[in-house]
């Protein structure tokens, strides 16, 4: 099990990502505290978990509270001797679908605001804990829109450019302090749109097309991306624990291209 005794902290742990990304660290065997807002979705999960034999703690978190955000990280690091490694997979609903002449500038600004200031709390945190162990890893997610241009997405480009720009600068920031910093840039997983905030987001693109959120996907499956097919939760997971794990260990300041080849580096 390649994350067999890692102590790791996921936020957004109740969200369709962060929840894939649990059982699959869960079942390399790392140890897991799952943070979020929604208590009931994150206790069952933990149930979920410990009934597979995994180990697994969770609290509730307002990912964009500073202090919130400390206290459980001192909270793990003082229960668990250490934390090894921190998942941002907090996501904030949003406007897409929307032209730049009609934005307002409060949609705009929604998710640049909300996506890095995110980032910087739960890392600043998590890596006050690892530096002193000379030793951890920091993964965050983006989206296409980080590299595309268009109409209908500049929130949602912007706060993703954001978020890779901060990834790659914080692996500089903490490298020489023994901490691996990742981002993975995901295109739009089918499975976890209807049970996740991007619906409401891929709604405003699909109603600008004139066809549901269902059809919107299918046809950016089959004109946007070289492998005709969008990523599963399973390819997702599955990668955030290998970069997770010391078998990435040469990995760092890396954006991790998982979009099934709509955008190609």
């Amino acid at each position: 099990m390649i994350l067999q005794g890692k102590r790791c902290i996921i936020h957004g742990a109740a969200g369709a990502i962060g929840s894939a990304v649990a059982r699959a660290f869960s079942r390399e065997g790392a140890q897991l505290f799952l943070a979020g807002r929604t208590q009931e979705k994150l206790d069952a999960l933990v149930l979920e978990l410990r009934a597979e034999g995994g180990i697994a703690h969770a609290a509730r978190v307002d990912a964009l509270d500073e202090e919130s955000v400390r206290q459980h990280a001192h909270a793990v690091a003082e229960q668990a001797g250490g934390i090894d490694v921190m998942l941002n997979a907090v996501g904030f609903s949003h406007v897409q679908g929307v032209p730049f002449a009609e934005l307002s500038y409060s949609d705009f600004q929604l998710p640049v605001q909300a996506y890095t200031r995110t980032i910087f709390l739960t890392a600043q945190a998590a890596a006050r804990y690892m530096a002193p162990q000379k030793s951890g890893v920091i993964l965050t997610l983006s989206t296409p829109g980080a590299r595309l241009s268009g109409v209908g997405f500049l929130g949602n480009g912007t706060s993703s450019a954001a978020v890779e720009a901060m990834s790659r600068i914080l692996a500089g920031e903490l490298g020489r302090q023994g901490i691996r910093v990742l981002c993975i840039r995901s295109d739009a997983i089918p499975e976890a749109v209807p049970v996740s905030h991007a619906r409401a987001a891929f709604e405003g693109m699909a109603q600008k097309m004139g066809v549901s959120v269902e059809e919107f996907l299918h046809a950016r499956a089959e004109g946007a991306t070289l492998l005709g097919r969008l990523p599963t939760l399973a390819q997702l997971s599955a990668f955030a624990a290998f970069a997770a794990s010391d078998g990435a260990g040469a990995m760092t300041g890396a954006i991790a291209n998982l979009t099934c080849g709509s955008l190609q580096d």
